[in-house]
């Protein structure tokens, strides 16, 4: 195991282990790193990597800029690895990280977390992967490679934060099942911040303040639900919503009534109405990026056929 170190939540930083390291100041040197981290149990083509990160230039001059930013990171990467083996293996037409000699990087850490919990609902989760699930969460300190908004990487950006909440939202119910009502309402409130109009999240908390004896701050969290909801989607709380509202507002609410479960994905079968709206929102952002990269491809196509001569 290499002991260079990459963290890509938040602002690109690289490191030796102690110090921040240098000769990777040059964004695309970056940005093909980042690529490679993120994408690291796959081969990948250069050409198809080329046209990627330099889809502004004609193919020749991409290739050539890849040739340049992968002499780059083998001169960076390679005096620093601890075990003498390359860390990036090239070939003449692909590239990979070695699975040898792969440095640490934060959303590796994340990723594998995510991957020990994925089909568990919370209240389901044992102490050791709970355990790796806060320390996961704890990684994402900002969304990915804040700053930086090439098409690949804002697709990857909110992947990685779907990944997040739905983590947030597991512990949210296994803090929820094990008494611990501040740490969830903790996790609770940092899903709103990402996503205020998570009525899904607005429905935990008022468990969760009520569970916790709190009933004016449950009914408190029905009314930030109901504000965002309306600013944020244009729409009203869903009956469930109102009906936990009056529950709890007419002390009908049993102590032992469950939370709701996980979901593992956005999409499921009992879809509400502000859960579609928000997900059909993401699509649109997605698609328009894949729209923009297409038109790109087509420019920089256009621009590099040769032009007709005009005989008069």
């Amino acid at each position: 195991m290499s002991k260079l170190q990459f963290r890509l939540f938040g602002k690109f930083v690289a490191s030796d282990g102690h110090d921040t390291l240098k000769g990777l100041e040059a964004t695309k040197d970056q940005e093909l790193l980042s690529y490679l981290l993120i994408h690291r149990n796959q081969h990948h083509s250069r050409e198809a990597l080329a046209g990627l990160l330099w889809s502004e230039n004609s193919t020749e001059r991409s290739k050539k800029y890849l040739r340049q930013a992968i002499w780059h990171l083998q001169n960076v990467l390679e005096p620093i690895s601890s075990s003498g083996e390359k860390i990036v293996l090239v070939e003449h037409d692909w590239l990979r990280l070695n699975p040898a000699n792969r440095p640490w990087c934060d959303v590796a850490e994340f990723e594998e977390a995510f991957g020990r919990a994925e089909g568990i609902a919370g209240n389901r989760l044992d102490e050791d992967v709970a355990q790796r699930l806060k320390q996961a969460v704890g990684l994402y300190g900002g969304d990915l490679l804040a700053g930086w908004y090439c098409d690949w990487i804002l697709f990857e950006r909110e992947r990685l934060q779907n990944k997040y909440l739905i983590m947030l939202d597991k512990l949210l119910q296994y803090s929820s099942e094990h008494r611990e009502y501040e740490a969830g309402q903790n996790y609770g409130e940092t899903i709103l911040r990402h996503d205020p109009a998570q009525e899904r999240a607005h429905r935990q908390l008022m468990h969760l303040y009520y569970a916790a004896g709190d009933r004016t701050a449950a009914l408190r969290q029905y009314d930030r639900c109901a504000s965002a909801l309306k600013d944020e989607l244009g729409v009203a709380p869903e009956r469930r919503t109102t009906s936990l509202y009056e529950k709890i507002k007419t002390g009908q609410m049993a102590d032992s009534e469950p939370m709701e479960s996980n979901l593992s994905s956005g999409f499921h079968e009992a879809a509400s109405q502000p859960d579609i709206i928000r997900h059909l929102k993401v699509v649109h952002r997605l698609l328009g990026a894949v729209q923009r990269r297409i038109q790109r491809d087509i420019n920089a196509f256009e621009a590099s056929k040769p032009k007709r001569k005009i005989i008069d």
